[in-house]
Parts: C-alpha cells; structure tokens; sequence
C-alpha cells in the first residue's frame, strides 16, 4: 500500500456509501442488521406512506436524525476533510445522514439527499439542523414538509446527479469508499472517472461487484486506510 503523492493530482473525487458512515455506527439500510430487517420501508420510508401518515413517517425519521447525532466522524473523515480543505477535493456521497459536513467539508454532493433539510411542495427546500424538525408543515402555506431524501420509489434528482458526473468528469484521481458498485447511476460513477483517464481507487472491506474497473483496490475500512495513504 503506497502513499498518494498530491503533487500528481489536481483535482481528487471521494464517492462515499453507507460503508463510510457505518463505520461511525450509523446503522446501514440493507444488509445484515440494516434499518430495513426491522422497519418496514412501506410504511416509513416512501412517498405513499407520508401521504397515508405523515406524523408517523416524521416520528421516525426524528428517531434517525436522533441516533446519527449520536454518531461521530471517523478518521477516514478527518483526513477526507482536511484534503477538503488544502487541496482541490470534492466529495459526493450517498448518505443522506450529514456527517461528512459535520467533519469539515462543505459543498458535498448529496446523491440521496439530507436527514437535515425538509421540503415544501410549492416552497421548496429548507434546511432544518434541530434533533427534531423545527416545523412540520409549511410556516407559509401549511403544507406537511417532507424530508429532502430519496426514497423508495424516487427518481433521484437530475441536477444533482449531473453536477455529480460534471465533478467527476474533471478529476484526475477518483477514490471510491464503502459502495458495492450495483446500482446505477453511481454504479457508473467510476466508468466516466475512467473515461477521462482519471486513476481510480477502491477502499473497502470487500470486494466490489465492478473491481476490474479500479487500478487499484485496497481490502479495510477508510478509518484505517486513509490515514496511511495521505498522512
């Protein structure tokens, strides 16, 4: 495992999953022991469900943003965030729980969306930072606020996707951490760093399902490999 020389790269792409932030103990959707295998994704976690109960969809995603308080950035964020800020980094992830801003970095591309902003269907998008929601429904028009993620059965929104693509499009080092690499469109994520002849690197604690697209893949935790790789 060699060290990242920064004076070869002039612009480096840190794509972040649920891998990154379950290291911090924020519980992951799917999989073993995934929010999922005790709640009901129909019933919490679709825009059916909010439009059948929208406190009861609200109640729980308060308990989310609850327990991912009670998590903390790892160390795998401390040197993403200190990249962040001497380097020309940018970060796109898809989770949605706000920790990556908590360790430092601003501008991140949130694929799936935030925990921490709500949405009005004709006042758009707020940001709203209380454990629990500030307001549930609209102070202008008195529409429920509806959290800004992407659930099951959303198209993911096409502005963010593309600013995603057009970041990753101008790097020239593209660093993928905790994605298994099935579902697109981030599964093709690393094909357009690839694309523009950017090195591509895979940090995780198994192997992705699209290893061969990566130069490089490095088995463990971004908590224990990044530190060895930039410092």
């Amino acid at each position: 495992m060699e060290k990242i020389d920064l004076s070869k790269y002039k612009k480096i792409v840190f794509f972040t999953g649920a891998g990154m932030s379950a290291e911090s103990g924020v519980p992951t959707y799917r999989g073993q022991g995934g929010i999922w295998k005790e709640y009901n994704f129909q019933e919490y976690a679709c825009q059916e469900a909010f439009d059948r109960d929208p406190e009861k969809v609200l109640d729980f995603h308060e308990i989310r943003r609850k327990a991912v308080l009670e998590c903390y950035p790892h160390k795998g964020h401390e040197i993403i965030a200190n990249l962040y800020n001497r380097h020309h980094v940018s970060v796109i992830t898809q989770n949605i729980d706000g920790i990556h801003q908590r360790s430092g970095c601003e501008d991140v591309v949130e694929l799936h969306g935030s925990l921490w902003r709500v949405r009005c269907p004709v006042h758009g998008i707020s940001k709203d930072l209380e454990p629990g929601f500030k307001n549930r429904k609209c102070p202008e028009c008195g529409n429920w606020l509806r959290p800004d993620i992407t659930w099951f059965g959303d198209m993911l929104n096409a502005d963010v996707v593309n600013k995603a693509i057009a970041v990753i499009s101008c790097c020239d080092l593209f660093i993928n951490i905790g994605i298994s690499g099935v579902v697109y469109p981030a599964a093709g994520f690393p094909i357009h760093a690839k694309d523009n002849e950017a090195r591509c690197i895979c940090i995780n604690p198994e192997f992705p399902a699209d290893i061969e697209i990566y130069d490089e893949f490095i088995q463990g935790k971004a908590g224990d490999i990044l530190p060895k790789i930039f410092c």
